[in-house]
């Protein structure tokens, strides 16, 4: 992946090296007790945040309330290389989503993206490493520690070669998650929760969820497709590393990573075809309408 022409974004909060942290997790949950919530997050797919209770949970209908966290450290653009790789993908996608909402006539308002070290303070209550990368709809912010994306390659065997090899996957993981942010906006997240509250049904819940995060994976093929019309960044090996990673991270393989068998009506993310597919949906076409899960009759 060639990133170095990439602009790069201002929207973006450095708290690593000290400060933010929260000592006794949220809600009175120990240290403990959240790498527990982070386990099992990565084994289900579910949405951390609703673990533990950050924000209302889409399949319960409830909200649980967190501690006040203490203020976390304030930073400015990062300056190493892993930082300067992200602000410069957070600043292809904040180009990419405004050149398609002016051409649909409407105003793109970026995300933030905060990078953190161990854990931090977000909207939704406590962001921790282990939950991975996440969204806060509260803020309009996307958490990320960086030391998933060691995880992704060493861990879940999600790319091979070393960073350099892994950019593309690394940048899709960030481009998923700016495609929960333009799910916000376009009141696709607000109507999701509104239908799994309504549903009652953790089966029905669990298989809604499933389409929102199979639509960001087909926002980040959009994202990838507008960016590379302008800087022809990724090649098919860069490709490739992003299937590998679309795979590692899909619903089935990580239940059979876990525990051995798989169990479809659990999924919340999608299998790993289905990530695959729907990301390589909207690579292949650029196109947001391409990316309607929600009438998709095949996932």
């Amino acid at each position: 992946m060639r990133w170095e022409d990439l602009r790069r974004s201002d929207n973006i909060e450095d708290r690593r090296g000290g400060g933010g942290g929260v000592p006794g997790g949220p809600a009175g949950i120990g240290i403990g007790g959240m790498i527990v919530v982070g386990l099992i997050s990565y084994v289900t797919g579910i949405n951390p945040a609703v673990l533990i209770g950050g924000y209302e949970a889409v399949t319960r209908g409830s909200q649980r309330q967190v501690e006040q966290q203490a203020p976390s450290r304030q930073g400015g653009r990062p300056t190493d290389q892993m930082g300067d790789f992200v602000a410069a993908v957070l600043g292809s996608t904040e180009d990419a989503w405004q050149k398609i909402f002016q051409e649909a006539g409407r105003r793109y308002q970026a995300p933030g993206l905060v990078m953190f070290n161990a854990r931090t303070r977000s909207g939704c209550g406590a962001a921790q490493s282990e939950m991975g990368p996440f969204y806060c709809p509260n803020d309009n912010k996307v958490y990320l520690d960086t030391s998933f994306f060691r995880e992704l390659a060493t861990k879940f065997r999600g790319c091979t070669g070393g960073d350099n090899a892994c950019r593309f996957a690394y940048a899709y993981v960030v481009a998923h998650e700016v495609g929960h942010h333009v799910q916000n906006l376009m009141g696709v997240l607000t109507r999701v929760q509104q239908a799994q509250r309504a549903s009652g049904n953790e089966r029905e819940s669990n298989a809604l969820q499933v389409r929102v995060e199979l639509q960001a994976d087909c926002f980040a093929g959009v994202w990838a497709y507008h960016t590379q019309q302008q800087y022809r960044f990724i090649d098919e090996a860069d490709v490739r590393q992003a299937m590998q990673a679309a795979a590692a991270i899909g619903d089935d393989m990580l239940q059979r990573r876990s525990q051995g068998y798989v169990v479809p009506d659990s999924f919340t993310h999608g299998s790993s075809a289905q990530r695959q597919r729907w990301f390589m949906t909207g690579l292949r076409s650029g196109q947001v309408s391409s990316c309607n899960t929600f009438q998709a009759r095949e996932l």
